[in-house]
């Protein structure tokens, strides 16, 4: 079984940073990419920014410049440095995970979500 357990998320003003973490753990043989998503009120959950293994980041137009995801391939865990936050960034974030938990598999997994809120 696997988990992803989110954190880092709150309120912040208009200009502010926060920075989310997300570790996986559980019967873990190999992990593919890492990324971080999010989901606005009336809107359909999106792609903030995702770091494969081994390959370089892939950032939300909106979010570039602002955003930088990085990972500690150690701990099996991913962050996502929020900086110049905007009352738009207002949104639960979701951590996924495409890994392997054997040799022949491949699934993709979620984290419950953290909630941030960027308002004065």
């Amino acid at each position: 079984q696997v988990q992803l357990v989110e954190s880092g998320g709150g309120l912040v003003q208009p200009g502010g940073s926060l920075r989310l973490s997300c570790t996986a753990s559980g019967s873990i043989f190999s992990i593919l990419a890492l990324g971080w998503y999010r989901q606005a009120p009336g809107r359909q959950r999106e792609l903030v920014a995702i770091k494969p293994s081994g390959g370089s980041t892939n950032d939300a137009d909106s979010v570039k410049g602002r955003f930088t995801i990085s990972r500690d391939n150690a701990k099996n865990t991913v962050y996502l440095q929020m900086n110049s936050l905007k009352p738009e960034d207002t949104a639960v974030y979701y951590c996924n995970a495409d890994l392997s938990t054997a040799w022949n598999n491949r699934n993709f997994y979620w984290g419950q979500g953290t909630q941030v809120t960027v308002s004065s």
